[in-house]
């Protein structure tokens, strides 16, 4: 399985809110930690917002922040959002099949099942697990030394 860049940047950018909770975090922070796009993750944390991930904090001194706790944002909830379906192969999606071995073929039943497997760990996963080690996370990205994340480590 390979999720898009999308994905990543959105988990990356959930996980940063959840490290400095209840503290707003800057595009400008998960870009530079990350060596992303600013215009990219002004996209994710648009998306974030409108499903109810993220608030948003306009103009000067603004950014963004969890709009729930970290331990309600399921990780597959994300990823369903940030993916839509995931079809692995074209007899995945009805409308754009052309095999003709719908139905009958093992694997296509199997890699729905590897599917179904990877998202059933993913609904498991919250965005409080993926911050947990907060400590260790703070301490990696310490050196790009940016205001506010040396106060968090505990």
């Amino acid at each position: 399985m390979k999720l898009t860049s999308y994905s990543n940047y959105a988990l990356r950018s959930l996980q940063l809110a959840a490290l400095k909770v209840p503290d707003l975090v800057r595009i400008e922070d998960v870009a530079r930690i990350h060596n992303l796009s600013r215009p990219h993750i002004m996209k994710v944390v648009h998306e974030m917002g409108k499903a109810g991930y993220l608030e948003t904090v306009r103009g000067r001194g603004g950014g963004f922040r969890l709009a729930r706790p970290p331990e309600e944002i399921v990780v597959g909830d994300v990823i369903a959002i940030t993916e839509g379906p995931l079809d692995v192969v074209e007899c995945f999606n009805p409308e754009k099949n052309t095999c003709p071995l719908i139905g009958v073929c093992v694997l296509s039943r199997k890699l729905q099942e590897a599917t179904a497997a990877f998202m059933a760990v993913l609904n498991e996963l919250t965005i409080a697990d993926i911050a947990a080690n907060k400590g260790q996370l703070l301490e990696r990205i310490a050196p790009l030394d940016l205001p506010g994340l040396e106060k968090d480590k505990q």
